[in-house]
């Protein structure tokens, strides 16, 4: 995991914090200290326990023949500088040929890919998987090759959430 922060970082967060919170709240984009999540965003209870269902994407995405892209997790961070939080990761799942057909399509989409998929861990164990459809995270560039891309990615990344959460 790379972190980047200038020298002075730390002394502007509680106030940039403060402001973000205050421009929400006013937005009405907060909403019990969550903010409200895209259309299209799904969340997925897993029966199993946090590295285990973060193992489990992983080869879920193997098996469905995507590539796992890049892992960030603010837990195993956190646990490096021996802090203990509540399990958090990100897996970005793509594959090249659909990234080739997605730029063929619109470049603009390219900040769209890797597609992540987040887990997280409550403070009672619970585990989740968000994430957003396909579908709804091409929709918003109006592109019939985008829309078809997405039809056929969209069943694949249920396959891989389903594969991680079976018992």
């Amino acid at each position: 995991m790379i972190a980047i922060r200038s020298a002075n970082a730390a002394s502007r967060r509680p106030h940039a914090a403060i402001v973000l919170a205050a421009l929400l709240a006013a937005a009405g984009l907060a909403h019990a200290g969550n903010p409200v999540p895209y259309p299209g965003t799904l969340s997925i209870r897993s029966p199993h326990a946090f590295a285990e269902t973060v193992t489990r994407l992983e080869s879920a995405t193997e098996k469905n023949n995507m590539g796992l892209v890049a892992k960030a997790s603010a837990s195993a961070g956190a646990a490096a500088r021996g802090e203990k939080i509540a399990g958090n990761a990100v897996l970005m799942v793509f594959r090249n040929d659909y990234a080739v057909r997605m730029l063929a399509a619109s470049v603009a989409a390219g900040i769209e890919a890797p597609i992540r998929l987040y887990v997280t861990e409550a403070s009672d164990g619970e585990v989740t998987i968000t994430y957003r459809t396909p579908s709804s995270i091409f929709a918003p560039y109006e592109s019939a090759e985008l829309d078809v891309l997405a039809r056929e990615l969209d069943p694949l990344f249920d396959a891989i959430i389903r594969d991680a959460v079976r018992k």
